[in-house]
């Protein structure tokens, strides 16, 4: 029987953050491996924890972040650390995940947005999230500076505003932090 909580980062206790970070670095163990800052990313928003028994198989975060577009600021619920523990795979869990997520999403958020990756978009792109077509940047002490390697792979979903409401053709930048910028 599985059981999934969705709480946030304040309302876990330190072994459930424990077990929720060993997932993550183990999930995410091969040629882009997951590293501190990842796991970072993943904290002070909600978690969605799935549990088969008492064992943890699948998790995802969504943070809030700010996202410049167009001369504006916009909330955004960016999902972090989503993973399924092999083995339990394509049984609908990482839906499970993303439900919920997406629940956040659409109630608290301008819009949702996430770094896909090869495994991840066909999934993503199958639950209505879109590829910004656009370009990506990050602003830097600097300034804006373009990230071409993320171009294609920002996947955002309409949360309070829909995605139509936005130029699509446009730049979609993030604020700093520690680790990839996106």
């Amino acid at each position: 029987m599985t059981l999934t909580l969705v709480r946030h980062t304040a309302d876990l206790s330190p072994e459930q953050l424990a077990e929720a970070r060993a997932l993550l670095f183990t999930v995410f163990a091969g040629d882009d491996p997951m590293t501190d800052d990842d796991w970072e990313h993943c904290l002070g928003g909600l978690h969605v924890l799935v549990h088969d028994g008492p064992e943890l198989v699948a998790h995802g975060a969504v943070v809030m972040r700010r996202l410049l577009h167009a001369g504006r600021a916009l909330r955004c619920g960016y999902v972090e650390g989503v993973a399924v523990r092999a083995g339990r795979r394509r049984r609908g869990l990482g839906g499970v995940v993303m439900a919920e997520l997406e629940r956040v999403v659409r109630a608290a958020y301008d819009l949702g947005a996430l770094g896909a990756t090869d495994d991840g978009a066909p999934f993503y792109a199958s639950r209505g999230w879109r590829p910004w077509p656009g370009t990506t940047s990050t602003l830097t002490t600097s300034g804006l500076v373009r990230t071409p390697g993320e171009d294609g792979w920002i996947y955002v979903f309409g949360g309070t505003m829909p995605l139509e409401a936005l130029d699509l053709t446009g730049d979609l930048a993030c604020g700093p932090r520690l680790g990839d910028a996106w």
